[in-house]
């Protein structure tokens, strides 16, 4: 093998026909879906001017780097082209070769994308099960995921059940498909919101009793709302890149809930109690802030992991689904929290 095409032979301009044989041996949005087979090669015994002296006149699909590998075509390093570049001719590439960090054929392109993030990686090497070197995906491909990711998760953020042609461009789409693409978690939030209006009508007392009870409902389900979408938004894309432990995940995101609850728990109380001359009531909502705060992070965090665990795109868990899960939360925590004090 030598630094020429991937093949070994004289590189040429691979047919469309090639091109869509190779991908379909690899399912869809895969490492093996995205790479480009043709990258220069060098073998161990040769020098850095030997395989800079081959590179001119091969189409190479990526030549940002050159990739050694042994005859059976075993991917043992990579060598960028600005080290190869500023090498000695005679220096060997054994040295200059850098450890490649491949993932293999089958890995998901989000994964791909996060693996080139964290070991910075302009392109990734695509390797079978035994090693093999079967190509690269290119830093272009890379750019494309990442914006495919990001605008998916936007879109599931807002309750858009999937990505398509038309929802990248939502505003221009017809109604009827806005509607389709939204709906389906509107529904469960639909349903959400007839259990909330069971809570409340649960506490139908309390509130005949302490009318100023229900003053302060819609401020304590906002704030347990936008505590919890902004976990959402961190734990969407951070479980997709972070390998640290759940556990560890659950308590870093419950401290953070009850730093924010008791900070505007601590606030809200004197405005409460001058407002309305009533130190239980400042109370109640002082510890329903706080109790909300945690549990919003919480959910905001568990739900997003649930669902990757279960192969589905973490995304999901935000939006509709968990704004309806802190609604009807908060309105518990602050319904019990305030029977037990004020009646």
């Amino acid at each position: 093998m030598h630094a020429g095409a991937f093949n070994g032979t004289q590189p040429h301009a691979m047919n469309e026909d090639a091109h869509s044989s190779r991908r379909s041996q690899h399912a869809v949005e895969t490492a093996g879906w995205h790479l480009v087979e043709r990258v220069p090669l060098a073998r161990s015994h040769e020098t850095a001017g030997d395989v800079i002296a081959r590179l001119p006149g091969h189409a190479y699909d990526y030549a940002g780097a050159v990739f050694l590998a042994d005859e059976g075509r075993r991917l043992l390093g990579v060598i960028p082209l600005p080290t190869l570049l500023k090498a000695s001719p005679s220096q060997p590439v054994v040295e200059l070769s850098e450890s490649a960090h491949a993932v293999h054929a089958g890995m998901d392109q989000e994964h791909i994308a996060s693996h080139a993030i964290r070991h910075s990686m302009p392109a990734v090497p695509v390797t079978d099960a035994h090693g093999v070197l079967l190509g690269v995906v290119p830093p272009m491909v890379l750019l494309e995921v990442l914006r495919h990711e990001h605008v998916e998760d936007i879109h599931r953020l807002a309750g858009i059940k999937r990505e398509t042609a038309h929802a990248r461009a939502a505003i221009e789409a017809p109604p009827t498909r806005g509607a389709r693409d939204r709906l389906p978690w509107l529904l469960i939030g639909l349903a959400g919101s007839g259990v909330a209006t069971f809570v409340v009508a649960s506490f139908e007392r309390a509130l005949q009793s302490r009318m100023a009870i229900a003053f302060f409902i819609p401020g304590i389900v906002y704030l347990a709302d936008a505590i919890g979408t902004q976990t959402e938004a961190i734990a969407v894309r951070g479980l997709s890149l972070s390998h640290a432990p759940l556990g560890r995940l659950m308590l870093g995101e419950l401290r953070t809930g009850l730093l924010i609850g008791s900070t505007l728990g601590l606030l809200s109380f004197p405005a409460v109690w001058l407002a309305y001359d009533d130190v239980r009531l400042a109370i109640s909502v002082s510890l329903s802030l706080l109790a909300a705060g945690a549990v919003a992070t919480t959910v905001g965090l568990l739900l997003p992991w649930l669902l990757a665990r279960s192969g589905r795109d973490p995304a999901f868990g935000s939006g509709p689904i968990a704004t309806i899960i802190q609604y009807v939360l908060s309105l518990l925590i602050y319904f019990g929290i305030a029977s037990l004090l004020l009646l």
